[in-house]
C-alpha cells in the first residue's frame, strides 16, 4: 500500500494514523512521510484555533493512539497496533524496571519515569513541580533541576512514556488559549490490557522486522538504511 493520503480537517489525520500506522508530524529522511507534508497549507497552522496543531489532543484521544517523540526527537502519531511493535523494539524486551535493575537506564530517568508511573496522566508542569524541576517554555530560565527535556524525552524515545492529551487554558468566552500544556502517560495506563497483554508476545527483533516491512511497503523506493535510521 503507497503511503498516500491529504489532511485538510481532522477526520482525515484520525484516518490516515488508522489506515497507516505511522505519521510523524515534521518531515524527516523520507520524502512524504508526515503530515505536514501531507496536510493542506490553510490547515497545517493557522490562527483560527482550528489547525493540526490545536488538533492534537482531539485526534489522540479520537483515534486512542499514541503520540510523543518518537522519530528523530520529532513527535509523531502510531496507532495502538503499530505501537505495541514499535514499543517491543525500542524497549528491547524489557519493562522499565527491569531495564534499570539492569543497569540500561539512568537514575534521573528512573525518578522521572516512576513520576510519570503514579500521577498519569499528568501535566507536564505539575510533573516539573512535583519533581522540583526548572518551569519550562518561556520560564525555563527560573531555579529548579535541569534534564526534564531530555528524560522525558529519552522516556519517550524507548516507548516508555506517551502523551495522551493536551490541556488548552480557556480565555473569559471559554475558547482554547495559547499552547496546549502536554499530558504525560505510560502506555500500561493509556492502552490497558490491550498493551500489557500483547506488547512482549513477540521477540523485539520480530517486531523491528515487522516495522521495517510496514514503512518498506509504504516507501519501496526508500533505501534500507534510511528505513533504519527511522526506527533507530
Amino acid at each position: 500500500m503507497v503511503y498516500d493520503f491529504y489532511v485538510r480537517r481532522r477526520e482525515d489525520l484520525i484516518e490516515a494514523i488508522r489506515i497507516f500506522g505511522i505519521v510523524p508530524y515534521f518531515s524527516n529522511p523520507i520524502p512524504g512521510f508526515s503530515l505536514e507534508e501531507r496536510c493542506d497549507p490553510r490547515v497545517l497552522w493557522s490562527d483560527t484555533g482550528d489547525d493540526s496543531w490545536s488538533w492534537k489532543g482531539p485526534v489522540i484521544q479520537a483515534a486512542h493512539c499514541a503520540y510523543g517523540k518518537f522519530f528523530f526527537k520529532k513527535a509523531a502519531y502510531v496507532s495502538a497496533e503499530v505501537f505495541l511493535d514499535l514499543a517491543n523494539y525500542r524497549r528491547d524486551g524489557y519493562d522499565f524496571d527491569a531495564r534499570y535493575d539492569d543497569g540500561l537506564a539512568r537514575y534521573e530517568d528512573k525518578e522521572l519515569y516512576d513520576r510519570v508511573e503514579a500521577m498519569a496522566p499528568v501535566l507536564s508542569k505539575e510533573l516539573r513541580q512535583a519533581g522540583g524541576y526548572a518551569p519550562g517554555g518561556r520560564w525555563g530560565k527560573g531555579e529548579g533541576k535541569k534534564g526534564f527535556d531530555t528524560s522525558i524525552v529519552r522516556l519517550q524515545e524507548q516507548c516508555y512514556v506517551v502523551i495522551s492529551d493536551f490541556v488548552y487554558t480557556l480565555d473569559k468566552h471559554g475558547s482554547p488559549k495559547g499552547w496546549g500544556v502536554a499530558s504525560y502517560d505510560t502506555p500500561e495506563r493509556w492502552f490497558g490490557g490491550a498493551f500489557t497483554g500483547r506488547v512482549y508476545e513477540r521477540t523485539p527483533q520480530e517486531s523491528y522486522e515487522r516495522l521495517l516491512g510496514l514503512l518498506g511497503g509504504y516507501f519501496p523506493a526508500a533505501g534500507e538504511k534510511e528505513l533504519r535510521r527511522i526506527l533507530k
